[in-house]
């Protein structure tokens, strides 16, 4: 289970981004947090990802307290792959950092193996959000966060990566957070839907 116990975040001493915000989700579910821009969304998926520490509470991954040494079981996809992925690499370099994947899932994921020769600039943004979610589904993740991820594809691909997406997350028992404005998108994915207004009680 991924339990946020009170966390709390804020920018600058007199402006608290959220606070106390309690929040548990359990292995294969998939948990839709809505809310309008610049709320605060993006800082909470930072922050439970680890890249930015609370401060006040806790984050407990599968009983252990985060962030842990090592690769991190909880990982954040955002809606920008372009930035995600050093430009300079092949994307072969780009998957042999977080390890070694198969033919068969990377074919799940509709990535080509032609593609694996080509530089970022070489690729759309659809190709390149199915590189960063092979490498965000490793053997290692329990957990995934996906931030506005699918906001810059057009439709036909946002459908066939969402499909993938559930289809892994149902097989791995994966839990998931989706973070979107997007209201029908989460009513059509999600087990449940969170207000992140009303969730952050922010001050």
């Amino acid at each position: 289970m991924l339990k946020i116990n009170n966390i709390s975040y804020k920018y600058h001493s007199d402006h608290w981004i959220f606070d106390s915000i309690q929040l548990n989700v359990n292995p294969g579910e998939v948990v839709g947090i809505y809310g309008p821009s610049g709320v605060g969304k993006s800082t909470f998926a930072k922050v439970i990802a680890g890249y930015l520490k609370p401060d006040r509470g806790s984050i407990i991954v599968n009983g252990k307290v985060s962030p842990q040494i090592g690769r991190n079981p909880v990982q954040l996809i955002g809606q920008h792959p372009e930035k995600a992925i050093n430009p300079h690499w092949r994307m072969k370099q780009v998957l042999a950092e977080s390890g070694e994947y198969s033919d068969g899932f990377l074919s799940e994921l509709g990535i080509s193996k032609e593609w694996m020769h080509r530089f970022p600039s070489q690729l759309s943004g659809g190709e390149l959000q199915r590189f960063c979610l092979a490498r965000a589904i490793a053997p290692e993740t329990s957990y995934l966060i996906a931030d506005e991820m699918t906001t810059m594809l057009d439709a036909i691909t946002q459908a066939q990566i969402w499909q993938t997406v559930l289809l892994l997350v149902e097989r791995r028992q994966l839990g998931m957070l989706v973070i979107s404005h997007e209201l029908p998108l989460l009513k059509q994915i999600s087990n449940r839907i969170l207000n992140f207004e009303e969730l952050a009680r922010a001050i």
